[in-house]
């Protein structure tokens, strides 16, 4: 009999679909028990998908940075560019130039961040660090100097959204479509109905910046593994003394993967000031480049999986947005403790006894406090997007392959 092949050997493009539904049908069984209907609402997947843009882009722009082997810590730090110079740009000549210009901005932070671990051999960790200091220093002083207020700008403009038509209702020159996933939601079919929530909400209002964000997957997954130019830039992650030895420039792909790193950041970050907040605000990136960079961990440095990630990290700031009593973060309680239960089993098949130990006990703590409370504080719904991130890097970080010269510096000749 033949060996029945696994799931994980599967096409990504089925594999990942796959996850969502399981991933829907935990949460349908969930609210059936809480009685909550928050975690599949249009709402919060809408919420879900706006957070999730800028995590997703900053965790791409890491990606193409650490496939040629630079550290990219400094994300947060091109993402606040992005924020500012998305901002400016947006006021001064338009949406869609703004996000043209908030990827300049960004790029900037890249090409400082390359001449330093490149040129200088500085360590990429110190540089990247450096970098998140000196973004918010130098945004608030341009701040300071054109809009008369160190922390805050005028209004800008947005590039707008977009309804798919007959899926969500868009219209066509003028004629409203049919909203077929409307029609499924209001049928209340278990399980089936909550499916159609969920991916009217991707598809209702969409921006513009998410739908050239989705496209990115297939488009990087091509540019990367697909033409010479990402054999090339994987090549100076991987051994660029091998490339040197066919007279691959390397340095030269490593400046570019790292200024393409610093201008996808910056577009997430003119995306938050120009489509999230509408306006740049000092300490609006909350900390989403180093989510992003979570996100890159937890994709295992590739666009499909960063995009995972970052739906993951962006549905729970989607819930917390419409999370006004608790009991929906209440609610997601005992899904933290059917997923830590699934870790444990994990843990157990391939003998992680601290693994397993570590997931028994926050399994076992998430049941508890599901049984004990009727809601869950504000402080937690407030944190646990980051406690999010914390359990992906402590379960998932072991099974990840990093491209193998990643973090080492580069010397040609050597």
């Amino acid at each position: 009999m033949a060996r029945l092949q696994k799931l994980h050997d599967v096409p990504a493009w089925i594999r990942w679909p796959v996850y969502a539904l399981l991933g829907i049908f935990l949460l349908t069984v969930v609210q059936s028990i809480t009685g909550t209907e928050r975690l599949t609402q249009v709402s919060t997947s809408r919420e879900m998908l706006r957070w999730a843009v800028p995590i997703f882009l900053a965790g791409l722009g890491g990606l193409f940075s650490e496939r040629a082997g630079v550290v990219n810590i400094g994300l947060e730090g091109m993402l606040i560019l992005g924020m500012w110079f998305g901002a400016w740009g947006s006021i001064e000549y338009g949406a869609w130039w703004g996000l043209v210009i908030g990827m300049a901005g960004g790029g900037l932070g890249g090409l400082l961040h390359a001449i330093a671990t490149v040129t200088f051999q500085v360590d990429h960790i110190i540089s990247g660090v450096a970098i998140n200091i000196l973004a918010p220093a130098i945004t608030r002083y341009l701040s300071d100097e054109i809009w008369a207020s160190p922390t805050t700008s005028p209004r800008t403009t947005s590039v707008g959204d977009w309804d798919v038509p007959f899926l969500a209702g868009g219209t066509i020159f003028g004629w409203e479509s049919p909203d077929v996933l409307l029609d499924i939601g209001k049928a209340e079919w278990w399980f089936v109905s909550d499916v159609a929530d969920l991916i009217r909400g991707l598809l209702r209002g969409t921006h513009w910046v998410a739908i050239i964000a989705i496209l990115l997957v297939p488009a990087t997954t091509w540019l990367v593994w697909r033409t010479r130019f990402g054999l090339r830039l994987r090549i100076a992650g991987e051994n660029p003394q091998a490339g040197e030895a066919q007279g691959i420039n390397i340095i030269r792909y490593k400046y570019v993967a790292v200024v393409i790193s610093g201008a996808l950041a910056g577009l997430g970050g003119a995306f938050i000031s120009t489509e999230l907040s509408g306006l740049f605000q000092g300490g609006n990136s909350a900390g989403r480049g180093f989510i992003g960079l979570a996100a890159l961990i937890f994709g295992n440095w590739r666009p499909g999986g960063v995009l995972a990630g970052a739906l993951l990290f962006g549905y729970v700031f989607g819930l917390d947005l419409k999370d006004l009593d608790g009991t929906a973060s209440h609610a997601l309680l005992l899904v933290n403790t059917v997923v830590l239960g699934a870790v444990l089993l994990w843990a157990v098949k391939r003998r992680r006894t601290t693994d397993a130990v570590l997931a028994g006990i926050l399994g076992s703590g998430a049941f508890i406090w599901w049984l004990s409370a009727d809601a869950v504080p504000s402080w937690w719904s407030n944190i646990l997007p980051y406690v999010l991130v914390l359990l992906v890097l402590v379960f998932f970080s072991q099974r990840l392959r990093a491209p193998a010269k990643l973090g080492e510096p580069y010397r040609k000749g050597s």
